[in-house]
């Protein structure tokens, strides 16, 4: 795990902005197309904001979610709704959005299509996750109903999830997926997810799920 601490948050939401876009370039020179595979929620939100504004090949980028809550793009829950409104505007608008949520009763009613949509994306070019104060990262939670299954090596592309304090159902790539990124980014904040992410080095996946991505992880922080 490499370790980043930043003086505040708008450096670090600039610096890990400017970081991925690099990262995008490069891919971008030696492969056809690529893919950012982003965490949802209020935090990464600025830095959608500076990267929608820099000038790549956007064209040739498929963006997706780690994971999704099971509602509507209308509710405030939705990441879907985040993306498009922070990400996918200006010079970004020309990515493809590879959707993670469908229009139906359950996700397991929309899992194999959804999966397909995401296979020729595959590998991750550059992921960036997010983590919970419980260690959760995705919709990887720990005491999640089928964390052991979506954990394992033969875990298929996404699997539902659903778990206490998750809320809605959700939907969420999996551990052997996650963990096949080229570039993995974590990004918290707070003193509490700064604790979490340090004890969650000592614990096994099952218990913290962010784990299983942390040795090949560069983690950003801030107060």
């Amino acid at each position: 795990m490499r370790f980043r601490d930043y003086p505040d948050r708008e450096l670090m939401f600039l610096s890990l902005a400017n970081t991925v876009a690099g990262e995008l370039a490069d891919f971008l020179r030696r492969q056809d197309r690529v893919s950012l595979c982003v965490t949802g929620g209020s935090t990464p939100g600025p830095v959608f904001d500076t990267l929608s504004g820099v000038d790549l090949d956007w064209a040739r980028v498929g963006v997706f979610l780690n994971d999704e809550r099971w509602v509507p793009e209308h509710s405030p829950r939705s990441n879907t709704a985040l993306v498009r409104q922070r990400l996918l505007v200006g010079r970004a608008a020309a990515a493809t959005l590879v959707p993670l949520h469908a229009e139906t009763a359950t996700p397991e009613d929309a899992l194999e299509a959804l999966a397909e949509g995401i296979r020729p994306w595959l590998p991750i070019s550059v992921l960036i996750l997010g983590m919970g104060a419980d260690m959760h990262t995705a919709s990887l939670f720990p005491g999640g109903d089928r964390l052991a299954e979506a954990m394992g090596a033969g875990a298929p592309i996404l699997l539902p999830m659903r778990a206490e304090g998750a809320g809605e159902p959700r939907i969420t790539l999996t551990a052997p997926v996650l963990a096949d990124a080229m570039v993995t980014h974590v990004l918290i904040t707070g003193a509490e997810k700064r604790a979490a992410v340090e004890k969650a080095m000592t614990l096994d996946p099952l218990e913290a799920p962010i784990r299983a991505f942390l040795s090949n992880a560069t983690v950003h922080w801030a107060e």
